[in-house]
């Protein structure tokens, strides 16, 4: 059993692999995965569990669930998508202590809006268009909107789900597996017995050991000896300490029995390796053995099968995200709603560059659904039930912006403050309540566009050229693009900016018939 590490590439907090699958030894991550058959079937074990997958199927792996997968006769596309707990945690919380479930699920309407879902982060990560990181994050977080909204699972402190689901064993004694496996990371470096860990979980010692060895092919001690060996990679390539002291701290009983160990999983003896490897940890080659798709079939087995088609996140390196959940439901119930919206710095006659987006959203003359200082959110529909449009809109102004404009006294100052101002913005907008198939069109003034029409309007007349005023028309020029996007009863939307800008976001219900 090898302790796999997620190494997310190209920045992105997500790993996307299509391929046709021979075999993945037995292994587990500390990342939540996607399992999608594009084509044919695969074999999945999980824990003491197996399954057989075919075309069209979805399966979850949880944080820490031990699996592995082989192939059956026929051939096979398989999508494993794995995704960045800890970067996704900044949205939902602890998502480690959420449990998926899809193979249990009943519901072929919200496992169709999974698949879209999956097939379009597989196009954009495949196209790699003109910001299909954007894109590519935005969907992942739809496809987490979908897993919260509709294949949430909890279990409580004696291992059974809180919430009742037939065939629901298999889950339970994963999430077991997976309570057994931590404690014996956390406790390897003492004596630690089969006979503790089987009391701890009101289990015979016999039935114990019988799960441990179903679920990773080895024994109890070996299980042990193998972490023991695993950690023990950290002090010897990182420090100068003795053979026998790193032994001992591992918690072998003898030197003797930690080369043993050693060798088994590393084919040398621990002083060979360290020479080999020195200050370098050394990348132990995957067992896995799998062939990576084109992208040709990739498109087609997308075709077939659905409706449509990170920067790196260092905390404090870039303000928390602006994260606004919505329910409109509530939110249309809710009377004498307070309007926190930055309307009257908006309407003041030299802040015109900056409105455009505020003056257009006005004029939809639209129902205010939640607001706040730099974010607004309405609907032209009364009711949740017939809730057809949203309308969002969204300025990268933090506070201390908004008082320094406030306090400006003329376009002078105004254009300097949005000149200097650089901090990069994020906005997740996240709505429940909506279900079905929808447009989403966006509307995007940039820091760019806002300074040069400030420019403009502060250049003498008759100074530029004919041909330096059309460039400079072109500048002042948002950007547009249209998109669509299928959801069930949950809705995320997500906006990035740099400096003073702002975006509209319009989402509108696809009736049949219509273009």
């Amino acid at each position: 059993m090898l302790k796999e590490k997620s190494h997310f590439r190209e920045e992105l907090p997500i790993n996307v692999i299509t391929a046709h699958i021979e075999e993945y030894p037995t292994h587990f991550h500390d990342d939540l995965e996607v399992l999608y058959v594009l084509d044919g079937s695969i074999n999945v074990k999980n824990g003491y569990y197996n399954y057989l997958l075919k075309q069209g199927d979805i399966f979850i792996l949880n944080d820490r669930e031990i699996h592995s997968f082989s192939r059956t006769e026929e051939d096979n596309m398989v999508m494993m998508l794995q995704m960045d707990l800890a970067y996704f945690s900044n949205y939902y919380g602890d998502l480690k202590n959420n449990f998926f479930v899809t193979d249990m699920h009943d519901d072929e309407e919200s496992l169709d809006v999974l698949r879209n879902i999956l097939g379009r982060i597989m196009m954009e990560v495949i196209e790699k268009g003109y910001g299909y990181e954007h894109k590519v994050i935005e969907s992942t977080h739809n496809l987490l909107a979908c897993l919260l909204s509709d294949f949430q699972y909890f279990i409580a402190e004696d291992g059974k789900f809180t919430s009742e689901t037939k065939n629901k064993a298999n889950k339970v004694l994963a999430g077991r597996l997976r309570r057994i496996t931590d404690y014996m990371y956390e406790n390897y470096t003492r004596k630690l017995t089969l006979n503790e860990i089987a009391e701890r979980e009101r289990l015979s010692i016999y039935y114990l050991s019988h799960v441990i060895k179903e679920a990773t092919g080895l024994s109890f001690q070996d299980l042990l000896s193998f972490i023991r060996v695993e950690e023990s990679e950290k002090l010897l390539l990182g420090t100068n300490k003795k053979i026998g002291a790193i032994s001992e701290e591992m918690g072998f009983s003898a030197v003797r029995y930690y080369i043993k160990h050693f060798k088994t999983w590393f084919d040398m003896h621990p002083q060979e390796y360290r020479k080999k490897c020195g200050d370098k940890p050394h990348v132990r080659k995957s067992m896995a053995r799998y062939v990576r798709c084109s992208p040709q079939e990739i498109e087609e087995a997308i075709r077939k099968q659905t409706k449509g088609v990170y920067s790196e996140y260092i905390k404090g390196k870039k303000p928390d995200p602006v994260i606004v959940s919505l329910d409109i439901q509530l939110a249309l119930e809710q009377q004498d709603k307070e309007d926190l919206f930055m309307c009257q710095l908006l309407e003041r006659d030299d802040m015109k560059p900056i409105a455009r987006p505020y003056n257009l959203m006005k004029s939809l003359k639209e129902t205010v659904l939640v607001s706040g200082v730099n974010y607004i959110i309405t609907t032209s529909s009364g009711k949740a039930a017939d809730i057809n449009s949203i309308s969002i809109l969204v300025y990268n102004i933090n506070d201390f912006i908004r008082k320094e404009l406030e306090g400006a006294e003329n376009r002078e100052k105004i254009h300097e403050i949005c000149s200097q101002y650089e901090e990069e913005g994020e906005f997740l907008i996240k709505c429940q309540g909506l279900s079905g198939d929808f447009h989403v069109s966006r509307y995007k003034i940039s820091q760019n566009n806002i300074v040069t029409a400030y420019q403009e309007g502060l250049r003498a007349p008759g100074v530029a050229s004919k041909r330096e005023t059309l460039i400079s028309s072109w500048s002042t020029l948002p950007d547009v693009e249209f998109s669509a996007i299928t959801t069930s009863e949950a809705l995320s939307v997500r906006s990035t900016m740099r400096g003073i800008s702002a975006e509209i976001i319009l989402i509108d219900r696809q009736h049949p018939g219509r273009g």
